[in-house]
This record gives structure tokens, C-alpha cells and sequence, in this order.
């Protein structure tokens, strides 16, 4: 076969398997540096915030793909999120790749998480549930507030820490980079309220 041909069936090879790798893991290509000017807090400085303004809720914002840190309305930390993989519309039942919308509860949390540290939001409630039984489907559950690198992976390379995908990729969680989820796991109370919004 001329080496012509061999080189242009290789050439097209390379560019199929190299669309197909994107579409299905771009997603999971860092962001670019956040426009939200935020320096890693020192310990005194969330020592700080914990004594003269502790965090009474936080709200996620969807569509902005934010989650703020708030002292009564004071807003005193926001960070930048990505949700889950169809994060249109409220959570109805498992699987959907939607984060849940309105008010629940960071009721527990796991140091041991499989995306290093995790809040658990309260998700699904009477009203969710109600639906999820209206519509003949399981609702889910296990929805939280996690980081985006595993233990394992920080522990290859540590720079992961500062790590957050480009897309939406969750199964309907709310991931954030890992050194941020060690400020809101510092600074936010189990029993906190949580308000998400579209």
C-alpha cells in the first residue's frame, strides 16, 4: 500500500479516537483560573471569621456556578462549583445527573470521602420523595458537597489541590476544588442551612 494512503488512514484514525477521547472526558480538563479572587485563608483568619461572623447558610447558584458562605446576609466567602452532568432543572430521581434545588440541611460529613472531603446535604426531603413515589422512580440520595481530586490522586500529585474540572461532571453533587473544600469544612457547622438555587 503507498505510504501516502497508510499516512492518511492513520491521520483520520488519530483524529476519530481524538474526538471521541474529548467528547467523553473533556470535561474533565482543568478550568481555567477562576475569576473569583479568592487567597487561601490562614487558620487565624478562619479562627476569625468563626468568632466575629460564623457562616448561618450557604447558597449555591447554579446557574452562576457558585456557592457563597454567608453570615446572616453577609456574604463572606464564595467559591467556584461545578455540578451535576445535566444540571438543568431540580433533582427527581437517581441517576438524572441533576443537583437538587431549594432548602435542605448539611447535616453530616466524611473526612474519608472518595473526593476527599464531603458535606452531606439533606437531600431528598418529604416534598421530593412525594414526587419521586408520584412518578413510579427511586429518588436518590447521597447528594453532597465534595472536592474534585481523590486522596489518591492528590497523594500522585499534590497540585491537584487547587484542581476543578472545566464541565459539569458529578452525578448530581456540588464539586468544588479541594483546598476550598478544607475552607468550608473549617468554617461550616453541621445542622447549617443550605438554599439552592437555578
Amino acid at each position: 500500500m503507498n505510504k501516502k494512503i497508510i499516512l492518511l488512514i492513520t491521520l483520520i484514525l488519530v483524529a476519530i479516537v481524538g474526538t471521541f477521547a474529548y467528547q467523553k472526558y473533556g470535561k474533565y480538563l482543568p478550568s481555567k483560573p477562576t475569576t473569583i479572587p479568592n487567597h487561601n485563608l490562614t487558620s487565624t483568619e478562619m479562627a476569625k471569621i468563626r468568632q466575629e461572623t460564623p457562616i448561618t447558610e450557604v447558597k449555591v447558584y447554579k446557574s452562576k456556578r457558585i456557592v457563597e458562605l454567608l453570615h446572616q446576609e453577609q456574604n463572606i466567602r464564595t467559591y467556584p462549583m461545578r455540578l451535576g452532568f445535566d444540571p438543568f432543572g431540580h433533582k427527581v430521581q437517581e441517576g438524572d445527573g441533576k443537583t437538587p434545588e431549594g432548602q435542605y440541611v448539611l447535616d453530616w460529613r466524611n473526612p474519608k470521602s472518595a473526593f476527599y472531603k464531603s458535606l452531606h446535604i439533606s437531600y431528598p426531603n418529604a416534598q421530593d420523595q412525594a414526587k419521586a413515589k408520584q412518578l413510579g422512580v427511586s429518588v436518590g440520595g447521597d447528594i453532597m458537597i465534595h472536592g474534585s481530586a481523590t486522596t489518591a490522586q492528590m497523594n500522585k500529585l499534590p497540585k491537584l489541590m487547587e484542581y476543578l474540572p472545566r464541565n459539569d461532571w458529578t452525578w448530581g453533587c456540588i464539586a468544588i476544588r479541594n483546598v476550598d473544600m478544607d475552607e468550608i469544612w473549617a468554617l461550616v457547622d453541621d445542622g447549617t442551612i443550605i438554599t439552592i438555587y437555578p
